[in-house]
Order: structure tokens, then C-alpha cells, then sequence
């Protein structure tokens, strides 16, 4: 298990599988929506999160049923993130956690400037870290 693994799940209070799956899906939704160059220089970054994004990019998309199809279809993004990271169990406290988390460790392997660019890249999401 990754750095990054453990100290979410140990910070956020969850499985290591289950931070596992959900870091994934959440690198994974900002590889697809966040700013291109800035989003593969801070995946490149951080030890081990180019293979959580391999293994669990595409996870949970579709998942989301009725309504997670409805706030994709308007855009919902975030939302629709949001709901993917609920139906594998998660609170939204945890899912906030798991945000600044990620972000905290994007940070320090990536830098500001790199985290910064990808966070104003995607509508919504400086609200969550």
C-alpha cells in the first residue's frame, strides 16, 4: 500500500481499500475534467497514483443511477463525483476529507502552482478542498 493510500485512510477513518478505490475514482474524474497538463504533472507526481487512476478510473461511472446520470447530463461534474463516492459507502464528510486529503498530498509532491491549476480547472471544486 501506497503512502498516499495509507494516510488517507488513516486520516479520513476508512479502509485502505476503500480510500484505494475512491483516491482513484477521484484522480480518475480530475483526469477527465481538470486542465490537461496540470492534471498529468500533479497524477505524475504523487508515488503511486498513475496506477490508482489505471486501476479505478472508469469505477462507479454509470453508477450513479437516475440521478447521477441526470447530473452528469447538466454538467454536474463534482455532483456527479459526489455520487459515484456515495454508492461505494462514503459520507459527504468523508468525501470532503478525502478531498483536502488528496489535495494536501497533491500539494506536497506537486506544488501549489500544479494543484492550484487543476483545482480552478473544474468548476465547483475549490469548494471541497
Amino acid at each position: 500500500m501506497n503512502e498516499l493510500v495509507s494516510r488517507v485512510a488513516e486520516n479520513v477513518g476508512i479502509t485502505p481499500d476503500v480510500a484505494e478505490k475512491a483516491i482513484g475514482m477521484m484522480l480518475g474524474f480530475l483526469q477527465r475534467e481538470a486542465d490537461d497538463g496540470a492534471v498529468a504533472r500533479m497524477i505524475e507526481a504523487i508515488p503511486g497514483a498513475p496506477e490508482l487512476v489505471a486501476q479505478f478510473n472508469g469505477e462507479g461511472e454509470g453508477s450513479g443511477g437516475l440521478l447521477g446520470g441526470l447530473m452528469a447530463s447538466f454538467g454536474g461534474g463534482v455532483m456527479a463525483l459526489g455520487q459515484q463516492l456515495m454508492s461505494q459507502g462514503l459520507g459527504m464528510g468523508e468525501i470532503t476529507a478525502l478531498a483536502k486529503e488528496t489535495i494536501a498530498v497533491a500539494r506536497e509532491h506537486a506544488g501549489d502552482e500544479v494543484v492550484d491549476t487543476v483545482v480552478a480547472s473544474v468548476p465547483g471544486l475549490s469548494q471541497f478542498v
